[in-house]
């Protein structure tokens, strides 16, 4: 019998800038067996709101806190898991000569822990790329990455996040681990910290 289906929204915080921005590139995947329930929360936090919320969707950086707390609050409310994992810029001595590498090796990374505990998963991202070419290379460096997980099944979308609600819910999950690595403040991470299976910290010299 095939391993249960599992879906799961990827969304970053930080930049990959070296030596600029900020001082960390987090990269966080919001896991669940059943979508349903997250979408709701999300749709139900955007309602209470009311007028006060974005007409295109629902941004951790837009709200209070308070609306911030009560969706992450709900969200580990729900069959969830979490996968963070994190590039420490200040260890950079000598960067790729792309930066999106960087971006592409933590995803890639991020990805990896995934499928290695539900081989059978569908991911969205949210879409960073308008060029074809740069979508592919980011699917081929993830694929590549997974190759040799065996009996895997991964599914890949880029979309936007406007028309995607558990990528408007893991926004709030990847704006919670920045205040705890950016920022020092660990209280919405904590209200996570349970449903963390996996975190990672990426300290290179060299990349």
């Amino acid at each position: 019998m095939p391993d249960q289906p599992w879906y799961g929204y990827l969304d970053e915080s930080g930049d990959v800038a070296p030596f600029t921005g900020s001082r960390h590139l987090i990269v966080t995947i919001l896991l669940t067996p059943n979508p349903r329930p997250i979408e709701l929360h999300v749709k139900r936090a955007r309602k209470a709101l009311g007028r006060k919320a974005r007409p295109d969707e629902m941004k951790a950086t837009a709200v209070e806190t308070t609306v911030v707390q009560r969706l992450l609050q709900a969200i580990i409310n729900e069959n969830t898991e979490i996968i963070a994992v994190v590039a420490d810029k200040q260890a950079i001595l000598r960067p790729p000569d792309d930066s999106e590498d960087i971006y592409r090796e933590v995803v890639a990374q991020a990805v990896r822990c995934c499928v290695k505990r539900h081989p059978h998963v569908e991911l969205w991202f949210d879409k960073r790329y308008t060029k074809p070419t740069l979508r592919h290379l980011l699917e081929k460096t993830i694929r590549e990455r997974i190759a040799d997980i065996p009996q895997q099944v991964m599914l890949l979308h880029q979309e936007d996040s406007q028309q995607q609600r558990g990528l408007q819910a893991v926004d709030h999950v990847a704006w919670a681990f920045y205040q705890k690595y950016e920022r020092d403040d660990d209280r919405f991470y904590q209200i996570l910290r349970r449903k963390v299976v996996s975190e990672e910290v990426i300290v290179r010299e060299l990349w």
